[in-house]
């Protein structure tokens, strides 16, 4: 772990002192990049989003969230040792 972590420390401070080799002009230019590029992508993702909650057919369904234990197939043999079929019995014995 510790050979990595120094790896990847050299790896990084191998790109800082290329990006501070780098002429400042250049430097500018990239950020502008990137920040043009991050840009676009954000207003995308808005007009995406405002494209979506413009359409007429959204419909919101709010459903009960259902167990997923209680989906499975039960098999039509009940189990003979268990707690529910015992406390079941209890709870309808005459007293």
């Amino acid at each position: 772990m510790k050979n990595l972590r120094t790896t990847i420390n050299n790896w990084f401070d191998k790109l800082d002192g290329q990006w501070r080799a780098m002429p400042v002009e250049k430097q500018h230019r990239y950020t502008l990049l990137l920040f043009s590029v991050y840009a676009l992508l954000s207003i995308i993702v808005l007009l995406k989003v405002c494209y979506d909650v413009a359409q007429p057919d959204n419909t919101l369904t709010i459903e009960h969230i259902e167990n997923p234990i209680n989906r499975q197939n039960k098999s039509s043999v009940s189990p003979q040792d268990s707690i529910n079929t015992i406390l079941k019995r209890k709870m309808y014995e005459r007293q």
